[in-house]
């Protein structure tokens, strides 16, 4: 499993496109076979932050996201939204072990 925390900054009027955007991703995203989680939180103490949470189940799997049409449509929509450029940090799982990160999404 390779987990990747995007975090995000968006001007603060384009709080609500940003969400719709990523949502749409999102749910595009869970329905991919490399793909075992892909979480959108907000901060609450600055709704202007946000943290894509995307656990992969293979190092390959990142890159294939970023092949798909949901992703290509969620960069172009969101590029200029961004108050600073997003950036990842990569993490290695420890727990749950990987099998329990499957769940069922509500879509």
């Amino acid at each position: 499993m390779l987990i990747t925390h995007v975090f995000v900054h968006v001007k603060e009027d384009h709080i609500d496109a940003f969400k719709a955007a990523s949502l749409d991703n999102a749910r595009h995203s869970v329905q991919e076979p490399g793909i075992a989680r892909f979480d959108v939180i907000q901060q609450q103490d600055d709704p202007t932050r946000f943290v894509l949470l995307e656990v992969y189940r293979t190092a390959d799997a990142p890159a294939r996201h970023k092949e798909t049409a949901h992703y290509a449509r969620w960069r172009d929509t969101v590029a200029d939204m961004m108050a600073e450029q997003r950036y990842a940090i990569k993490y290695d799982n420890v727990f749950p072990n990987d099998s329990g990160w499957d769940s069922d999404y509500e879509l």
